[in-house]
């Protein structure tokens, strides 16, 4: 055997331990850049995430301001309820993810246990109410209704029922006031979602994911304002979660308290009328139909003529806003929102848009002196109006003969605004118009009136109701016009007929178009706040105001008053003359026009009612019913859908209400003593700094203040002062309010009336 040579693996042992030293030096140099990096260039930056995590934070929610009405009775406050809580984090850290921890807590509670998981599951587009649309981390509420023995069953046996709390918290309460509902008013709170965290996180208003929220009404729209700031109090623990010291403490904010111009006694007699009428009309028989009429749905709006504040508004149907408290059920959810609910949480005075009958008459009225027609002038009332073959009936077929703009408004005769409407429709050049702007008086003054736009109320989601001129027609038949060229038949239905000629000729103003549209038919569309602010203008010389709800936003201590001033919107486009002769003419609705039959006996000397009845007919359905009326104080306006005429269905309920705040008793008499609100409220409620509420006292003045309100607000506009959304808060410190002890314990213890009909061509 050859033996080989020691010095021949010299060279490859030397290569290896080169290598392997390399590599060593390498991941050394790796390891000391790494520890450069860590402890050098981000040290400070890691050492304050570590101390970070050392310091625990525990929520102090706010405690949310009232709402008040206009004489400081809470018509949402707070009070204190034993809350059972769900911790999804602790549930999701057990085996079953908490099946047997819910089950257990159901039966303590004595609720379904499918129930129970329902409230705890996260809500998304798949998932139906009730579920959790807040923060997955914040505690879930169960139940905020348990009993004293339920809460210390679950304190006790706490070992039994981890991740479960049972703690007294402050919950939203809506008091309702002699069964004053104002659900649609005021709205109702949910929790915070992720997404609304991280978009007001670089606001001066941010959210924590413990905070409720305004989902609608005025609980939304002065949000931020009733909100007030959380606590934080930050703790320093060890590794092991105990406490061994307090870092820093912010004190909560309690939220301000928004007074309202609502007077929870007015609102209890409107939402009591409205709901009477309606089922007095489902007792009438429809002829036209065959049926009884439904009266489905209506509103009702109370506003101070010279200064736009709502006094009440009702709309129907209702509900409750304290389902909402503490997470709604399935069964809550379905009632309020299903195909079959009538859907009652739109709030009809601002949402419910209609054809406004003969109530429009007024700007027909405008719209024709403007075109040059005399409003004293001689206009042939006559028992139908012809046009192309096409015949336009007035209301029940009378005939009063030649008559004034005047006396149109007082028998509400048809004719006379088809004659007006024509007459202006063919000098604009009929259906094919001369080159050059027509003059489209009557849409004009429907603008003017401020139609067709929002009035600027200060609740979400106001909708604009429509007026429909030539621009409307026009983008109107773009959008629809192939659906009606394939359905129209020129010898089909009613409906086929219509949808052939909209596909020939939908975006041309036909003269049947003009003359539906100068009674209040046809596409024409407005809401009863609309109506109001119109109504009102006519009642206080001209002037239209942004109607508002708001009235001052007040610190929880009281020491801080924003007032909420009166806003203008604009002038009705009239002369005096012609405002004159109308409001003489509206009130001779009353005395001798279509209201007559229903105002019987009203001290019309003392206290001067003004009124337009309107029948409005809608295709597929029964009429709709308006009366608008108003005195030197007040506008009230009531619309009841399928429900007959204006006065017929709505004229009883009216009635009631001016007499609830005038004191007009059934024999005509006038006891100012049962009066509710004979004069607009001016003054505030003050609330003192332990939270109790002093009622203001009954203006002695109330023309003086209203002027004193109008002089306020053109200041207002002209320096931008605080808005009605209140944009320009006051400062909130303090304790929240409470009732003083008088509050505590008021909180304890059809017909002929005519109007317009539908008229197609």
């Amino acid at each position: 055997m050859t033996n080989i040579p020691e010095t021949g693996r010299t060279p490859r042992v030397q290569i290896r331990l080169i290598v392997i030293q390399i590599l060593v030096l390498s991941l050394l140099g790796t390891l000391g850049g790494r520890l450069w990096y860590l402890q050098i260039r981000e040290g400070a930056a890691y050492a304050k995430e570590a101390s970070g995590n050392h310091v625990q934070q525990v929520v102090d929610p706010a405690v949310r301001g009232s709402i008040l009405d206009a004489r400081g009775v809470p018509l949402a406050d707070n009070e204190t309820r034993l809350v059972v809580s769900a911790s999804r984090t602790d549930l999701l850290k057990q085996k079953d993810d908490g099946k047997a921890v819910l089950t257990k807590l159901a039966g303590v509670l004595g609720l379904a246990p499918a129930e129970v998981m329902m409230k705890v599951r996260l809500c998304d587009a798949k998932t139906p109410q009730p579920c959790w649309n807040g923060s997955p981390y914040q505690p879930i509420p169960i139940t905020d209704e348990a009993t004293p023995k339920q809460a210390l069953q679950i304190r006790e046996r706490a070992e039994d029922f981890p991740g479960i709390s049972a703690e007294p918290q402050a919950v939203r309460r809506y008091a309702a006031p002699g069964k004053s509902n104002t659900a649609q008013v005021l709205g109702y709170l949910s929790p915070v979602t992720d997404d609304e965290i991280q978009q007001a996180q670089d606001t001066d208003s941010p959210y924590l994911r413990s905070d409720q929220v305004g989902r609608s009404g005025l609980e939304r729209q002065y949000d931020k304002q009733l909100r007030g700031k959380a606590g934080v109090t930050r703790y320093e623990v060890d590794n092991l979660g105990r406490v061994i010291g307090e870092a820093e403490a912010t004190p909560a904010e309690p939220g301000s308290n928004l007074v309202t111009s609502i007077d929870a006694r007015v609102q209890r007699v409107a939402e009591y009328e409205l709901n009477a009428a309606m089922k007095k009309a489902r007792q009438q028989f429809d002829k036209i139909t065959g049926t009884n009429y439904k009266a489905d749905s209506g509103a009702v709006v109370v506003m101070e003529a010279r200064t736009g504040r709502v006094v009440a508004m009702a709309s129907a149907p209702t509900y409750d806003p304290n389902v909402w408290v503490g997470g709604i059920s399935a069964k809550d959810y379905a009632q309020l929102t299903g195909k079959k609910s009538d859907y009652p949480l739109l709030n009809r005075a601002i949402q419910g848009q209609a054809a406004p009958g003969s109530t429009f008459k007024v700007v027909s009225t405008a719209a024709a002196v403007e075109a040059g027609y005399e409003f004293d002038g001689h206009y042939p009332c006559t028992s139908a109006y012809s046009v192309g073959g096409q015949v336009f009936n007035n209301f029940e077929g009378e005939s009063f003969g030649p008559i004034s703009l005047g006396r149109a408004l007082e028998v509400s005769c048809d004719t006379v605004f088809y004659g007006l409407a024509h007459n202006e429709w063919k000098k604009d050049g009929g259906i094919n118009p001369a080159k050059g702007e027509p003059k489209d008086f009557f849409f004009k003054a429907a603008h003017q009136f401020g139609l067709g736009k929002e009035t600027g109320v200060d609740l979400p989601n106001e909708v604009t109701g429509r007026v429909p001129d030539r621009q409307w027609k026009e983008s109107y038949w773009k959008a629809n016009k192939d659906a009606w060229c394939r359905s129209g038949k020129k010898d089909g239905s009613y409906v086929e007929k219509i949808a052939y000629e909209n596909c020939l000729e939908g975006n041309k103003m036909r003269a049947g178009d003009e003359i539906n549209y100068s009674i209040g038919q046809g596409d024409t569309l407005v809401t009863p706040i609309q109506e109001a602010v119109i109504y009102g203008a006519l009642a206080n010389g001209g002037t239209m105001y942004h109607p508002t709800i708001g009235k001052a936003i007040v610190s929880a201590d009281g020491r801080t008053v924003s007032e909420i001033k009166p806003r203008k919107q604009g002038r009705l486009p009239i002369t005096k003359a012609t405002l004159k002769g109308m409001d003489a003419a509206l009130a001779g609705v009353v005395t001798r026009g279509t209201a007559a039959w229903k105002f019987t006996g009203w001290p019309q000397e003392q206290i001067a009612l003004h009124a337009k009845t309107g029948t409005a007919e809608v295709y597929g359905k029964q009429t709709t019913s308006w009366l608008a009326t108003y005195t030197k104080d007040y506008t009230v306006i009531m619309t009841i859908a399928q429900a007959g005429t204006g006065s017929g269905a709505s004229g009883e309920a009216v009635r009631n209400i001016y007499s609830a705040m005038y004191g007009v008793q059934a024999d005509g008499s006038i006891d100012k003593k049962k009066a509710l609100l004979p004069t607009p409220q001016t003054a505030l409620p003050k609330i003192q700094a332990d939270g109790s509420i002093t009622s203001p006292k009954i203006s002695k003045d109330p023309a003086k203040d209203a002027l004193a309100d109008e002089e306020a607000a053109q200041k207002a506009t002209s320096q931008g002062t605080a808005a009605p959304d209140g944009t320009q808060p006051a400062a909130t410190t303090g304790s929240t309010g409470t009732t003083n002890r008088d509050t505590r314990r008021r909180q304890r213890r059809r017909g002929r009336g005519r109007g317009s009909r539908r008229v197609c061509t």
